[in-house]
């Protein structure tokens, strides 16, 4: 959707679900109509070029590596349209970011997963979920069952990870250490299980 003022769109849910593809064709459809658009994300992504966001179906865009939220606002120059990808690696001052953005008649689209490896929200996203205008929760499929999957499954050496795992491990393009889960599927033992 198109708007004439400021306007916060995040576009969420688990690992490989589509956010990013989303993200892209909706600014695919900003430029077409002749918007401004610039990309952010954060510097510790670094599964693709720091210059550009690319998804896993291959769509790609050019963006900007910050290494704090508070960073965003002196890029934004004449951009109509500020996306910021993959929210939840950002710091807790990002909510704040988007709201001046928005605020000052940006329309900001916001990419992130919504809980962590252990279904536990994640970063500011929470909170950027309840600032925002409009929220799309996208789901996976299942790598166990097919169902629809809403949670993010860490494998170390093929097993659930642990909730005492470290929460960030940042994986390369086709990075087998994740896969999307069901609730019914989706495992996260104790710190204090043997294994």
């Amino acid at each position: 959707m198109f708007y004439t003022s400021g306007w916060v769109h995040v576009i969420c849910g688990c690992m490989f679900c589509g956010k990013t593809d989303e993200m892209l064709r909706l600014l695919r459809r900003f430029s077409i109509a002749g918007r401004q658009v610039i990309l952010v994300k954060p510097r510790l992504d670094t599964r693709t070029a720091e210059a550009t966001v690319v998804s896993r179906s291959g769509a790609q865009h050019p963006a900007v590596s910050v290494d704090q939220s508070r960073q965003i606002e002196a890029l934004v120059s004449e951009a109509d349209i500020i996306a910021i990808e993959e929210g939840q690696f950002f710091d807790e001052g990002l909510p704040e970011v988007v709201e001046r953005l928005a605020d000052a008649g940006k329309q900001v689209v916001v990419t992130g997963l919504d809980r962590d490896f252990r279904g536990i929200p994640f970063g500011p996203m929470p909170r950027l979920m309840a600032l925002a205008d409009q929220v799309t929760k996208l789901t996976a499929i299942c790598m166990v069952c097919g169902e629809q999957a809403t949670r993010t499954q860490r494998l170390i050496d093929g097993q659930p990870a642990r909730a005492d795992s470290p929460l960030i491990m940042v994986g390369g393009m086709g990075d087998e250490s994740y896969e999307a889960r069901c609730r019914l599927h989706h495992e996260v033992p104790s710190s204090d299980a043997v294994g």
